[in-house]
């Protein structure tokens, strides 16, 4: 269901957070259609840089505080029609936890093999390529 303002809506950035040999995954309270577990995301704000938003969303839904390491890419997600970047990021300091209970539902570290019970319509090819590489040890 692509939301009838996507084009005027803000793009969306999420974090891939590869730490320990796991991807961390948030469950939002309220989902997005079929998008219940995915990474911690939000929106760009004016004057912000995609990877800025993705450090700070997930800094402000999780408690962790993380670095952007690279821009994987972008796309029209093809379920919310919104502008989506990925940002690449590792792990400063902190735990994760639901740290914005009104958003977020859980967090979960999850295995390589576990993503599709996780996100079973499957990742975005050049976030999926990223995390068979990072995880494949």
């Amino acid at each position: 269901m692509v939301s009838p303002n996507a084009e005027k809506d803000p793009d969306v950035a999420a974090a891939i957070i590869v730490h320990g040999g796991r991807v961390l995954l948030v469950r939002r309270r309220v989902s997005e259609g079929s998008l219940s577990w995915q990474f911690p995301a939000g929106k760009v704000e004016p004057g912000e840089t995609r990877e800025d938003a993705a450090v700070r969303e997930t800094q402000e839904e999780t408690g962790l505080r993380v670095v952007a390491v690279e821009l994987l890419g972008e796309r029209i997600h093809p379920t919310t029609g919104r502008r989506m970047s990925y940002t690449a990021c590792g792990v400063v300091s902190g735990t994760a936890a639901v740290a914005s209970p009104e958003e977020l539902a859980g967090v979960a570290w999850v295995a390589h093999g576990d993503i599709p019970r996780y996100v079973p319509y499957g990742l975005f090819q050049v976030v999926q390529d990223y995390l068979d590489a990072a995880l494949s040890s």
